[in-house]
C-alpha cells in the first residue's frame, strides 16, 4: 500500500450588528441595523442537529456489512480529514513563494513529513479500507487522490501508482458520490452519526449535498412502506 504515502501528503451588502440590549426570558434581544434603522427581534442561538431516521435492515447479512462499513470508515476518516488540513496549510504557504525553486523544495519537505509521520499506519490498511480512504479524500479536498499525486508529483507518477492500486481493486480517481453510490451514501451516514455522537471530529467538506435529499432517495424510496 506504498502508494497511499503519495495521498495524505465577504463583505455582505447589508452589514448588521448585535447589541445585547436586556434579557427577556433567556432570550436575548437582538438589533439588526439597517442603513441606519434598528429592528429588534428576538432569537436563541441553538446548535443546527441533523435528525437520522433510525437504522433499518432487510437482513442480517446488510447490518453485518454495515457495521463492518463503519468500522472501516471510522478507521480511515481521521486520515481523510488530515489529509485536506495538510492541503491547506500547503497551498497558503505556496501562495506566499513566489519562486518555483522555494515551492518544489517546500513541497519535498512536505512529503517527507507526511510519509515519516503516517506511512507505516497507512500501509496497515485493507484494500477496502485504501478505498474507502481515497473516496472521503475526494470529499474532504474536492479533489480525487490521484490527482493530488499527479499535483505533488508528476503526471506519469500519478499514472503509475493508480495502476499499481488497480492491481488491489482501488482506484486513485475514485470520487465520493453518494447521490449515485449507495455505499458512499451509507459512509456519509456512519459520519454522520459519529460526528453527532461525537466519536468524530466533524470537518466541513469540499463537496456539498443534501443529507436529507440522499436518504429520501436510498431509504424511503427504497422502502416506501417503513412501517
Amino acid at each position: 500500500m506504498n502508494y497511499l504515502r503519495f495521498i495524505i501528503l465577504l463583505f455582505p451588502v447589508l452589514l448588521y450588528a448585535q447589541v445585547n440590549d436586556f434579557e427577556q426570558d433567556s432570550t436575548d434581544v437582538e438589533y439588526l441595523i439597517i442603513e441606519g434603522d434598528s429592528v429588534p427581534r428576538t432569537a436563541i442561538n441553538l446548535d443546527e442537529v441533523m435528525l437520522l431516521h433510525k437504522l433499518k435492515f432487510n437482513s442480517k447479512e446488510d447490518r453485518i456489512r454495515y457495521l463492518i462499513l463503519r468500522r472501516k470508515t471510522i478507521k480511515v476518516y481521521p486520515y481523510a480529514k488530515l489529509a485536506a488540513e495538510r492541503l491547506d496549510s500547503m497551498n497558503q504557504r505556496m501562495a506566499k513563494l513566489t519562486r518555483n525553486r522555494d515551492k518544489k523544495r517546500y513541497t519535498k519537505q512536505v512529503q517527507k513529513y507526511i510519509e515519516g509521520e503516517f506511512s507505516e499506519e497507512l500501509k496497515k490498511m485493507t484494500r477496502t479500507e485504501g478505498q474507502i480512504l481515497v473516496k472521503l479524500i475526494h470529499r474532504q479536498t474536492g479533489t480525487t487522490a490521484f490527482d493530488l499525486v499527479k499535483e505533488l508529483r508528476s503526471g506519469w507518477r500519478a499514472f503509475w501508482y493508480n495502476t499499481t492500486a488497480s492491481m488491489f481493486d482501488i482506484s486513485l480517481k475514485r470520487e465520493f458520490d453518494p447521490m449515485n453510490e449507495k455505499e458512499d451514501y451509507l459512509i456519509e451516514d456512519i459520519l454522520q452519526r459519529n460526528f453527532q455522537s461525537g466519536r468524530l471530529e466533524e470537518q466541513k467538506p469540499a463537496i456539498e449535498f443534501d443529507f436529507y435529499e440522499l436518504t429520501n432517495k436510498w431509504v424511503y424510496s427504497e422502502n416506501p412502506n417503513p412501517n
